[in-house]
């Protein structure tokens, strides 16, 4: 009889479910944050795990300083797939995606709530060696070009278009190598590997501080122009109170010393609030992209 009873609730249970079209809405939240509970933030590849963690370290510890009831862990991974597959199978709490990775992550369960100033520095940085024979983009045909990453936007997209915008065909005229990170391609510029190699300002500013020596090799012969700098999105399940406070700590770092310090540490003037919205502007740059240099792969969880 208790069996009965308990299969009759079952199916008066699945009689209440909504069993049209199966699409899921996005849900945040409601609940409060549980005491000493660990959020991981994960940052995309900006640099490789060593120097992430020396650069973003500090950002990381002023969060768990300024929202004292939980703790936050930042996250490396060794390149764009290995960042891409946590990001896309929802595993990280708070990510730093880029914008192509952002618009992307609102289909996974994630939404914006700030993302970094700067929107300016946003740009592609395409170099050669200073002793090369590269004067305009044609002679670039037959050569080989390095990037991080086939979805790095600013290091690799951008930069692609604008050769495309320049006479090339990205897929004929030139030999692609994706080498993993941003240091990876400026240093295949350096040692000759490539011809040219494309990055975004904030790595090659970095680079021409850290090894001044081999930096005055190499030249940044075009720059892209900008677009929209990279946002900070939460989980959904993210309890609102926390994904607000992170907001906000980020919102204001600019404005104490400490702040400062650390936003120097990663050469940014300040983080800003943001919305979904706001990340819509990448679609037209990706519908351009994939009519005239190459198609884009959907994002795979």
């Amino acid at each position: 009889m208790k069996y009965l009873f308990g299969l009759i609730v079952l199916l008066l249970v699945g009689c209440g479910q909504d069993q049209g079209t199966g699409a899921v809405e996005p849900q945040y939240s409601s609940t409060g944050p549980v005491k000493n509970q660990e959020y991981v933030f994960a940052i995309h590849p900006l640099h490789n795990p060593a120097r992430l963690f020396e650069m973003y370290g500090p950002l990381i510890d002023y969060l768990n300083q300024t929202i004292p009831e939980v703790r936050f862990r930042l996250e490396a991974s060794r390149n764009y797939e290995e960042f891409e597959a946590k990001l896309y199978a929802g595993k990280p709490d708070f990510a730093l995606p880029n914008p192509y990775q952002t618009l992307n992550a609102l289909r996974y369960g994630y939404h914006v709530i700030a993302k970094m100033g700067d929107d300016d520095k946003f740009v592609g940085v395409i170099l050669v060696r200073r002793d090369s024979a590269i004067r305009q983009v044609s002679d670039l045909k037959g050569k080989k070009v390095s990037y991080p990453a086939s979805t790095a936007l600013a290091a690799t997209m951008m930069p692609q278009y604008f050769f495309y915008t320049h006479g090339l065909d990205v897929g004929r005229d030139i030999e692609n190598l994706y080498v993993g990170s941003q240091e990876s391609s400026i240093m295949n510029v350096y040692l000759g590997h490539v011809t040219a190699g494309a990055t975004w300002l904030l790595p090659w500013l970095k680079f021409q501080v850290e090894y001044p020596d081999k930096a005055s090799e190499l030249e940044a012969k075009w720059i892209t122009e900008p677009l929209i700098n990279n946002g900070v999105v939460a989980r959904n399940d993210v309890p609102v109170e926390i994904a607000r406070k992170v907001a906000q700590s980020l919102n204001s770092l600019h404005t104490t010393e400490e702040g400062k310090a650390i936003l120097a540490r990663i050469q940014l003037s300040r983080f800003e609030l943001a919305d979904d919205q706001r990340y819509k502007v990448i679609e037209d740059f990706l519908r351009a992209f994939s009519e005239s240099v190459r198609s884009l792969d959907e994002p795979t969880p």
